[in-house]
């Protein structure tokens, strides 16, 4: 499929724009996963906005419009995003939390392996770092024979739950991954942070090769289950203990006492 030409429009679905609050002098930049967008983590990023955060969760480039969009794009085209969006907070605040659904905890990941202490903490839900299904095995050979493979999406427990992804998985896209895992999980090691993850019990989307990479790696990591919850725990039952849980872990992280929104030497009211 051609590259998008050069400032192509691109129809953005409802509730897949990308959320920007600013706050106070810690930020949080909020990454969605593969095949989603911003819809899925809107909740958390109000969430921590309305505990005074300054976030952004960016819009990754091919997300939230089509999955023929998502195929002209790859890794280095969602992680640059992630970095941009990164240094605009890193040019507001004093602190920058990194937090990831999925595949956005890969970049998460990342991030923290080239940023350094520019990383206060990460927060990451139901991490992917490791090809769970043989769809991501055969891509980079399906990419020269199918453009696209039914979707992932959509592995919600709570009843109504909906997370607005694509119904295709778009093959030359998810080509590209396997090179980030690879990339990511060689330096996970390195991943010195303070760190939280949360896991769901049952997730039909990420399989638990990823958790024996991230316990490989980092085996004091801190694991905190979500008993009711698939895969896109940011919209399903367990959600309201990841958002409670990430304000407590910056607030225990950022210095800034009970309230990470808080500048120094005040107390919001």
């Amino acid at each position: 499929m051609p590259p998008a030409s050069p400032g192509a429009a691109v129809t953005v679905q409802p509730g897949a724009e990308p959320f920007s609050a600013d706050g106070g002098p810690v930020g949080v930049l909020v990454c969605h996963g593969f095949t989603g967008s911003p819809r899925t983590v809107r909740p958390w990023a109000e969430h921590l906005a309305a505990a005074g955060l300054t976030v952004r969760a960016p819009r990754l480039p091919g997300h939230g419009t089509t999955w023929q969009d998502l195929n002209r794009t790859g890794w280095p085209d969602w992680y640059g995003e992630a970095e941009r969006a990164f240094a605009e907070l890193s040019g507001k605040c004093e602190r920058v939390f990194v937090a990831g659904l999925s595949m956005g905890a890969c970049l998460a990941f990342r991030l923290a392996q080239t940023k350094g202490d520019a990383v206060s903490g990460l927060v990451v839900v139901n991490p992917s770092l490791a090809p769970d299904t043989r769809l991501f095995l055969l891509a980079p050979v399906l990419r020269h024979v199918v453009p696209s493979l039914p979707g992932i999406a959509g592995d919600i427990k709570k009843p109504g739950g909906d997370e607005g992804g694509y119904k295709r998985v778009p093959v030359r896209a998810a080509a590209t991954l396997p090179a980030l895992w690879k990339l990511t999980t060689r330096h996970l090691s390195e991943v010195t942070q303070p760190l939280l993850v949360y896991r769901s019990a049952v997730d039909h989307v990420v399989g638990p090769a990823s958790m024996r990479v991230l316990r490989g790696a980092l085996p004091e990591v801190e694991v905190r289950p979500l008993p009711d919850s698939y895969h896109v725990a940011t919209l399903d039952n367990d959600a309201p203990a990841i958002f409670a849980g990430t304000v407590a872990f910056i607030a225990e992280h950022s210095g800034q006492g009970q309230d990470p929104g808080d500048t120094p030497g005040e107390k919001r009211v």
